[in-house]
């Protein structure tokens, strides 16, 4: 597991709890942005995942 992996996991998570306080207190502002945490985490995660593909495939 790779830095991009580990960082864009917990940047998702953060999310992910960052949309539902949203839900809870009824802010849409707070659950776009959980929402958008997501997008941005799972981008960098799949971005570390192709690193270790193509670290595996040269070694």
């Amino acid at each position: 597991m790779n830095k991009d992996q580990v960082n864009g996991k917990l940047q998702d998570i953060g999310g992910k709890i960052q949309e539902e306080a949203g839900k809870l207190v009824g802010s849409k502002e707070q659950q776009a942005k959980g929402l958008a945490n997501q997008v941005e985490g799972k981008t960098q995660e799949k971005f570390g995942d192709a690193k270790e593909v193509i670290k595996d495939a040269t070694n």
